[in-house]
């Protein structure tokens, strides 16, 4: 029986308390520190997913999600941005070549986007012209490229594809193009900085645009065949994995600190309250387990030519049941810990409003 080890054994100690000394610094300004970005850009953290042919560490798949968990359980805000940023990273498996170059040539790579088709790209001579409004930006302050879903049109009306729906492609676009609009204005996730941002005909050349398939990969390894629906599955799941596990690390010493200093706390209740927080770790380390089991097993088949839709199905599966009991191991032990976990100025109250906004995301709402 595969056993998951707590994921801070990732991390350098260093790591950690930097990331942590400065997270709420980043939620006052909206964007993670310069502290905290120093040690992304000395990992490489937003080259996870990038091809090595660009510079990339191409990371396998269950090594990235593993070092996100990782992330997200240091400080929520930071291991989303890693997440999601390095997650388009990915797409340089898919851009022509010459983009591609261009693109990761920067050190300081950071792809921020929206996967939310809320733009058109009009067709040109010379490629295309972007246009619209994208929320949910994660990391678009310190972003040198946007991506960005558009809805293809030429001479103003929609391109379809074979079966009748709208022609819908992604872009990577500097970010210099882009208008920054403030609107991250939610109790949790504040350091991500997750504004919206705007294109008004801005010129983008055909080889900005790609297309999401396996089929159409550039780069032929088989990090850019694993389809995009599962690796966006596994990744958010194992932030809110790891965000949980942080809150769950924090009421240990909460409950203990209870235990010593109640005089309204009897024997019982005490026994009551670590057996909670007991049955509530086995929980979570049993669906980790489960979740880590079938993301190695979807990795081999892939390494194998032999992915199958039967072979991803467990992947989506406890992805989904993974960010359920994420939230719920921390909604049945949050009455617990008292009114420091209901005060912003807190670490554990942070890490529950980091939880909680970040499970919003649609992708994981629906066990199907």
């Amino acid at each position: 029986m595969h056993n998951e080890p707590h994921p801070s054994h990732l991390l350098q100690p260093e790591w950690i308390a930097t990331i942590r000394q400065h997270a709420f610094a980043a939620e006052e300004v909206g964007m993670l520190q310069p502290e905290q970005l120093a040690i992304i850009y000395e990992q490489q953290w937003f080259k996870l997913l990038v091809p090595k042919v660009y510079g990339g560490l191409e990371a396998p798949l269950p090594e990235q999600i593993r070092m996100e968990e990782a992330l997200s359980w240091a400080d929520g805000s930071l291991g989303w941005v890693v997440t999601l940023c390095a997650g388009a990273g990915w797409f340089g498996g898919f851009i022509d070549a010459e983009a591609a170059r261009e693109i990761f040539s920067d050190p300081k790579i950071c792809l921020a986007g929206s996967g939310a088709s809320t733009g058109k790209a009009e067709i040109t001579e010379n490629g295309y012209k972007l246009s619209g409004h994208w929320k949910y930006a994660s990391g678009v302050k310190h972003a040198t490229h946007f991506t960005a879903n558009c809805l293809i049109e030429q001479n103003g009306e929609r391109i379809l594809n074979e079966d009748g729906t709208p022609l819908i492609l992604p872009f990577v676009i500097d970010s210099h193009y882009a208008t920054l609009v403030p609107a991250w204005k939610y109790v949790g996730m504040m350091g991500t900085g997750s504004h919206a941002f705007t294109m008004d005909n801005v010129p983008a050349p055909a080889s900005r645009c790609f297309k999401i398939d396996p089929e159409a990969a550039v780069v032929n390894t088989p990090l850019y065949r694993y389809p995009f629906l599962q690796l966006a599955e596994a990744t958010l799941a194992a932030n809110l994995s790891g965000m949980a596990l942080h809150f769950i690390d924090l009421c240990g010493p909460i409950f203990e600190q209870k235990l010593k200093e109640s005089k309204r706390m009897t024997k019982q209740q005490g026994i009551i309250l670590m057996e909670t927080l007991q049955q509530v770790k086995a929980d979570l380390q049993g669906i980790r387990n489960q979740f880590y089991e079938a993301v190695d097993a979807s990795w081999q088949a892939c390494l194998k030519g032999g992915l199958t839709p039967e072979a991803l199905k467990p992947v989506s599966f406890t992805s989904r049941l993974l960010a359920q009991i994420s939230r719920g191991s921390v909604d049945h032990i949050y009455p617990f810990c008292g009114l420091q976990a209901a005060s912003p100025d807190t670490e554990i109250n942070q890490v529950w409003r980091d939880l909680h906004t970040a499970s919003q995301h649609s992708l994981l709402t629906f066990m199907e």
